[in-house]
């Protein structure tokens, strides 16, 4: 049985669902991250798990006790809020003990538990400080501090790391993990950030209008998105239109310019309406190819099939360079070709990037490509 479970919860406001049919089991210790676009229900599930916002129809249950209906204050959930809700006139260690005190923990133990958690979170030099002292980064820490030292069974996370600037953004992910590894707390966490749920999160829900679209672990989802939407939301894509063909040989995908490409279409019949998805990062220029098939041999090393005119899919899909950004680790590139502008990524090894203008020739490892739906519907994952 799942240490939580959220079973058909919906919440609507009238006739607007914004949240609907809600179904998720988390295990015990596990980290999964809510993803989604503003508007799409995220927060509003937790705020329901918390009992902030009452559930308009389905169960929660915690440990196998239904909680659906239990006020807040009697949950006994860890929450940390996107704004920190620290106390201004309290120091750090009064602010780590504040929930301690109101569940009438003895003093020299509310004194000890204080002092280990601000030592698990790097704190415990700055126990007399007011939170106006601190940096963001270390409000931060006295929040989870906070929500952890009650010994919750679970932790909310509701955009923790939205009011830090990105590098201490990037340094708070991996804190948040090691401190949420290392007491083993269940915890769920709302976020819009796909790298931040991608990086920290044993899975990663995915929502969608109210709905949710992929639960995944992070891997699985990055390279088998079940729908176009997600396919755009978790990472960069190209998206190329389609049609699946189904030959004795095996299956391809029809591009809108007559060319077929070999590629698995699990879930797809002959003739549906496509996406092919392919990451910058699986496209490479011809003078670096990361894998000796091209885009045009299949797994088993055959050749694309003909398109209707006749024509084999090319060796290498010609194009130009239309413009070039610098990431800094990397370089992306947009390049012109028959197929349309795709985006193509690579590693900043330190070499002369390509020029803006530049004739190039790109091609991609036959497993690189994915099909997704045309019309956004969840597809059956390619494997």
């Amino acid at each position: 049985m799942a240490f939580l479970t959220l079973d058909g919860v919906s919440k609507f406001y009238g006739p607007m669902g914004a949240v609907i049919d809600m179904s998720l089991a988390v295990q015990r210790g596990e980290f999964v991250s809510l993803l989604g676009p503003s508007g799409c229900g995220k927060t509003t599930t937790l705020q329901m798990l918390a009992g902030f916002v009452p559930v308009t129809r389905g169960r929660i249950t915690l440990e196998g006790r239904d909680i659906t209906h239990l006020p807040a204050n009697q949950r006994g959930l860890g929450i940390v809020f996107q704004s920190y809700a620290l106390f201004p006139h309290m120091t750090v260690a009064e602010n780590v003990s504040f929930g301690l005190e109101m569940r009438k923990i003895a003093k020299a133990e509310r004194a000890e538990r204080v002092q280990r958690m601000l030592s698990l979170v790097q704190l415990d030099a700055l126990a007399g400080r007011y939170p106006r002292e601190l940096s963001g980064g270390q409000r931060q820490r006295v929040a989870i501090a906070r929500a952890l030292v009650i010994e919750p069974p679970v932790l909310l996370l509701d955009e923790p790391l939205s009011n830090l600037d990105a590098k201490l953004r990037e340094q708070m992910q991996f804190e948040l993990r090691r401190i949420q590894r290392r007491i083993g707390t269940t915890t769920l966490m709302v976020t819009h950030d796909q790298a931040e749920a991608l990086s920290i999160s044993d899975r990663v829900v995915v929502m969608e209008a109210g709905r949710v679209t992929q639960v995944d672990a992070p891997l699985r989802l990055y390279e088998h998105p079940r729908s176009e939407f997600i396919s755009g939301f978790v990472g960069k894509t190209n998206l190329l239109p389609g049609r699946v063909r189904r030959e004795a040989q095996g299956s391809s995908v029809e591009l809108a310019n007559g060319l077929r490409l070999p590629v698995e279409a699990v879930g797809h019949a002959e003739g549906d309406a496509v996406r092919l998805c392919l990451r910058p990062e699986k496209l490479h220029f011809a003078a670096d190819p990361p894998d000796s098939r091209s885009a045009v041999d299949g797994p088993d090393g055959r050749r694309a099939a003909d398109g209707p005119d006749g024509r084999h899919a090319p060796d290498r899909l010609p194009g130009r360079i239309v413009e070039r950004f610098f990431l800094g680790s990397q370089w992306l590139y947009r390049v012109h070709t028959e197929l349309g502008d795709l985006e193509v990524s690579c590693a900043n090894d330190g070499s002369a990037p390509r020029a803006e203008g530049d004739a190039v020739q790109l091609g991609w490892a036959a497993n690189a490509a994915r099909l997704v739906a045309a019309d956004g519907r969840a597809a059956a994952p390619n494997a």
